[in-house]
């Protein structure tokens, strides 16, 4: 593989994604978090905020000046043009700061950078630009078990965002490693991860 390894790291909402992220850090990675940039991007003051109120209106945009997300959350939920045009505006600058942020790692020779990406499988250049698909994978009902205790939504809440995401089928597909993280305590899934590092460059010694 060449130097920086490119690692796609993915895995449906609450699979532990965001842990092993950590982890590889904890490794020697480097991180690029897709969920990260575009929470920044509609923060207040965001980059992303003045589009966001002109297609959307004011009624998404809080008093911070931040996006509403659990509003903006329910309209994508029940309408699919919202989604598209809320990508339109997220998804090019997401992807301006993810080239900023990766050349500055490659910079600092880090030997794998990590690329946090929800949605890459759903990418359809993503796959072409990475060495390497790790998927953090779990069943649905625990994926369900997760997040209702964490975000503390409603089952059917969950269920609505499990079915926007790309199926756990297709995340397997598209994998080159799979962790499955179910029964795993926190160092069970350290010394898992540890084990396949090597493959992306990074040394667990």
């Amino acid at each position: 593989m060449p130097f920086p390894v490119r690692l796609g790291l993915t895995g449906g909402i609450g699979s532990g994604k965001s842990t092993v992220a950590g982890l590889l850090v904890g490794l020697g990675a480097g991180l690029v978090d897709a969920d990260a940039i575009s929470r920044q991007l509609t923060a207040a003051g965001g980059l992303a905020m003045s589009a966001i109120a002109a297609t959307f209106g004011s009624d998404f945009v809080g008093a911070s000046g931040a996006l509403e997300r659990d509003r903006m959350r329910q309209l994508v939920h029940t309408d699919a043009s919202a989604r598209l045009r809320l990508e339109a505006i997220i998804h090019p600058l997401v992807g301006q700061e993810t080239r900023r942020q990766a050349a500055l790692l490659a910079e600092q020779a880090c030997p794998c950078i990590v690329f946090d990406v929800p949605l890459l499988v759903e990418s359809a250049h993503w796959r072409r630009d990475l060495d390497h698909v790790l998927v953090v994978d779990c069943t649905t009902e625990e994926q369900i078990d997760r997040v209702m205790a964490r975000n503390q939504l409603s089952r059917a809440e969950v269920e609505k965002i499990i079915a926007s995401q790309a199926s756990r089928s297709l995340r397997l597909t598209a994998a080159d490693s799979v962790i499955f993280n179910v029964g795993l305590s926190l160092d069970e899934l350290a010394v898992e991860l540890q084990q396949i590092s090597a493959r992306f460059g990074l040394s667990s010694g």
